[in-house]
């Protein structure tokens, strides 16, 4: 019942976003056949804008939309005339979801063994120093993060590459994906340590230690799995956001990802490409969010018997 509460909900929330979406492109200024290279005569315009049913009602416009979708099929590019938005969206995200699965497992490796060791470590010189590069994560945008590691890494010392995208070349993942999963990993960090010390502070583990259980024992059997609930919970969300929020790091690496065709599609008002994108984006965030719940479900026994 309640896998089913979820299923209705996430359509309630993909229909409200497409809905949000639609109209918010049509109150756009100018149209994707109305501005700099793309003007053209007004007999042509009108003619292209019939093609693509644009001369139509706003609510006719709506609903074919929406049935297209529905269909699993988006529409055809009004950026890239003859070319199927789903084919757009092949070719391009494959290089966005692995961008952000190398970033998330980054950010995982990184940021809750830090968070960890903060918390076994509190008030000493390491949790102050994890949280301070925490906070700077948290602080420093990707916009700036990625041209320092580009200059540093690539141009300086030549140890990575500093632009472009090669699947068969792991290094050239390095780069972008440290930009982008260098603040999920300082959230992550933070929410680890502040979940550990909830953990640390159980009468469970006093009783432990008094009956002379090692520390690292006590960490890894007794509290890791506790500790890490907050910190679960943000995963989901946070590899939804990492690739939805790859846009700056595509286009700072000059990647061939799905964020280059979403920046050029939002500049043009190309209305089926951004729907077709926002529509993925707001699945992936219901799917991972779903994700996350059943994780947190598996970790905390409370929340399966309620």
């Amino acid at each position: 019942m309640a896998i089913l509460q979820r299923f209705l909900q996430g359509m309630l929330v993909l229909f409200v976003l497409f809905t949000i979406t639609f109209f918010l492109i049509k109150a756009l200024p100018g149209g994707p056949f109305q501005s700099g290279e793309r003007a053209i005569p007004a007999h042509v315009r009108a003619k292209v804008e019939a093609y693509y049913g644009l001369d139509q009602p706003l609510h006719i416009q709506y609903t074919r939309q929406l049935g297209n979708l529905l269909r699993g099929d988006p529409g055809i590019s009004m950026r890239l005339e003859g070319r199927e938005v789903t084919e757009i969206i092949g070719q391009a995200f494959p290089v966005s979801l692995r961008l952000g699965v190398f970033a998330m497992g980054l950010a995982i490796l990184t940021g809750i063994p830090l968070g960890v060791l903060a918390a076994w470590k509190k008030n000493s010189i390491i949790d102050y120093g994890a949280m301070a590069v925490a906070m700077i994560g948290i602080c420093i945008p990707a916009f700036v993060v990625g041209p320092v590691l580009a200059e540093i890494f690539g141009r300086r010392i030549g140890m990575l590459p500093a632009m472009g995208w090669s699947p068969a070349d792991p290094t050239s993942w390095l780069l972008p994906a440290v930009t982008l999963g260098l603040a999920t990993a300082a959230y992550l960090s933070r929410l680890t340590r502040a979940g550990m010390l909830d953990v640390l502070n159980q009468d469970f583990v006093r009783t432990a230690r008094a009956k002379g259980v090692s520390e690292m024992r006590l960490l890894v059997r007794h509290c890791l799995r506790g500790g890490v609930i907050p910190a679960v919970a943000y995963i989901g969300p946070a590899f939804a956001f990492i690739i939805s929020g790859s846009v700056v790091v595509e286009s700072i690496f000059a990647m061939p990802g799905i964020g280059m065709h979403f920046i050029k599609a939002i500049e043009v008002g190309d209305a089926p490409v951004i729907l077709g994108i926002v529509m993925l984006y707001g699945i992936l965030i219901i799917t991972a969010n779903f994700l996350t719940d059943l994780a947190g479900i598996w970790l905390n026994p409370r929340l399966r018997k309620s």
